[in-house]
């Protein structure tokens, strides 16, 4: 037998082994240059003045709630180790059910992991499903806490939510396969791009959420026509120009929240409601509230009821010569009209307003929903120590407070497109009024924080005097149409619907679809959503809902037939500036273009 030729590898081919060295070394010089270019804008962005913020411990009181809820489940050993049990079995059910490939898979409905890369490799879709898995036994713990008081439980719950949501495995680019993909398809240029918008983010101290370049206040936002007809140091007052031919005697005067720009109501004309209303044969004001600046430092209550909606009030009777005006008050601007609708009945002035229409808004902070965790002792000596030697809060403060009800939404999604994928910002008119936050003065925002959000006065008769006068909103006797969100984290409509019991006289309540600003501003045009109509006088929302009937769109057309009754006979269209109050400049006016 021939002894057998030993079996030697292929030679390799020197064409094939040049090309690959090259192309190792194409890679090498692309990580390089990408860390160089990393390094150099690190570097620009630390040798740059910036403004630390203070150093504050534990600035929400969240590490002494989530010390108490630990310990309360501790508290319990038995209950505990049931806990563990449960979860090492549904962990084992999850194991085994990768191991049985004919075994059918949950569908996943988390929009975090609707990717497809999440699917192509089983260990990421492990990955995913453990973490669901582990994610609902944290929750299912964190309402089983006992031993803690109801309003401490509540927090703890929510500071548990937002552990659970910031660990999720979409949010660390090593752990999220679509992040690596980018990553290995662009040579890290994505990582590079993030790195960019981080450091820009940083230094503007907001996290940027669209292509802020696409907007600009008076030019595609703000856009509906009208005049300035009159100012003071708390704001602006916006009268817009009629396109009807005759219009309703009685005119409307619009004061959206001063914790944002009123062009939430006018951001595009198909999105409007301000154009919507004028469109309808209404007169329209609205208030525009000024950026807060040392100028208003000594603001506070009665502040935005006397030189705001009183005078913007007052200002609307004498533009259209009417004896009383229609109001819409908007979250907090809805707080403070309640308050001033009482202030004019102790004046014997209350026809002074025909009616008052609440958008979103509390009086009653009871059950004033997840908010309440920012206004506790922490938080309050918090806000203290950053307002001590300051005339205003920040505006990005209250921000972030607004984007941590919703982090998923408005924190961590953000955090993997711009920071990991490295994505182009996507114009968006919505985020882009999100983002333009204003600042509002301290003194009257604490004054909001601890009179009406913890100690609940408003609501008390005689509780808040405000002008000079004991409030007491049983005396307001105006009638109210009243709107709430089914989905709003702001303003529970659980809350909302208080304030048919905060007034004597009629209310209208109605329940829209979705939240605090897709639930107010729903056009009819976008035959989007739903809103249910119902008992106003029910004893509480849910007594409403359950014998509520479901209507498809928009309210908006509701709210007008009830107010059009109420709005007298049919006049000539008043002309911005043409009447006792001249034009001061063209709408949106220079107060809603002041950016922090």
């Amino acid at each position: 037998m021939p002894a057998q030729k030993p079996v030697t590898p292929d030679a390799p081919n020197t064409k094939d082994l040049g090309s690959s060295q090259a192309q190792a070394q194409e890679n090498f010089q692309k990580v390089t240059d990408l860390m160089g270019k990393g390094q150099q804008m690190m570097m620009e962005f630390w040798t740059k003045e910036h403004t630390a913020p203070p150093m504050l411990t534990d600035p929400m009181g969240f590490m002494s709630t989530w010390q108490k809820a630990w310990t309360a489940m501790l508290s319990d050993p038995a209950k505990l180790v049931e806990m563990q049990q449960r979860y090492m079995s549904d962990a084992m059910a999850l194991w085994q059910s990768f191991l049985s490939p004919e075994t059918e898979k949950p569908a996943i409905k988390d929009k975090r992991f609707a990717n497809a890369a999440w699917a192509e490799t089983p260990a990421f879709d492990f990955l995913r499903q453990s973490y669901l898995l582990t994610a609902s036994h944290f929750m299912e713990a964190a309402h089983s806490l006992d031993g803690l008081e109801p309003a401490e439980k509540a927090k703890a719950q929510f500071i548990i939510k937002q552990y659970v949501d910031a660990m999720s495995p979409s949010n660390f680019a090593m752990t999220n396969p679509e992040v690596l993909k980018a990553t290995a398809e662009t040579g890290g240029a994505n990582l590079l791009k993030g790195l960019e918008h981080l450091l820009g983010d940083l230094q503007t101290g907001r996290m940027k959420m669209t292509d802020e370049n696409a907007f600009e206040v008076g030019r595609n936002v703000a856009i509906t026509p009208g005049k300035v007809v009159f100012q003071n140091r708390v704001f602006q007052l916006i009268q817009y120009a009629p396109t009807t031919e005759t219009v309703f005697e009685t005119p409307l005067v619009i004061f959206p929240p001063w914790i944002n720009k009123f062009y939430i109501l006018d951001l595009t004309a198909e999105k409007s409601f301000i154009r919507w209303a004028v469109e309808q044969g209404i007169t329209v004001f609205v208030a525009s509230w000024k950026n807060a600046d040392a100028s208003i430092a000594d603001a506070t209550v009665d502040t935005y009821v006397e030189e705001g909606i009183l005078a913007a009030v007052n200002a609307v009777r004498e533009i259209c010569g009417t004896p009383s005006a229609h109001t819409i008050g908007y979250c907090v601007a809805g707080t403070t009209l309640a308050a001033a609708m009482a202030v004019l009945e102790s004046r014997g002035e209350a026809a002074n307003i025909a009616t008052g229409t609440f958008f979103t808004a509390q009086v009653d902070f009871e059950d004033a929903g997840e908010l309440k965790f920012f206004v506790d002792d922490p938080s309050v000596e918090t806000m203290d120590k950053m307002t001590e030697d300051k005339p205003v809060l920040d505006g990005r403060f209250m921000a972030t407070t607004f984007n941590l009800l919703r982090s998923n939404d408005l924190i961590w999604n953000y955090v993997v497109n711009n920071y990991m994928l490295g994505k182009d910002y996507f114009p968006f008119d919505l985020l882009y009024w999100n983002s333009d936050a204003t600042n509002v003065p301290a003194r009257w925002h604490q004054q909001y924080i601890k009179e009406m959000y913890r100690e609940n006065l408003l609501v008390k008769p005689g509780g808040m005097n405000v002008c000079g006068v004991p409030i007491d909103l049983k005396t307001v006797k105006t009638p109210m149409y009243i709107q709430g969100g089914k989905e709003d984290h702001i303003a529970p409509a659980r809350s909302a619907f208080k304030l048919t019991k905060a007034f004597t006289n009629e209310t209208r309540f109605v329940l829209a679809g979705s939240g605090h600003i897709a639930g107010v501003v729903n056009p009819p045009s976008a035959k989007k959503y739903q809103h249910w109509i119902g008992d106003s006088a029910a004893a509480n929302l849910d007594a409403f809902v359950a014998g509520a009937t479901e209507h498809k769109g928009s309210w908006w057309p509701d709210w007008l037939a009830w107010l059009t009754p109420r709005s007298g006979p049919q006049v000539k269209p008043r002309v911005p500036g043409k009447g006792p109050y001249k034009a001061i400049e063209d709408a949106p006016g220079a107060y809603v273009k002041e950016r922090i």
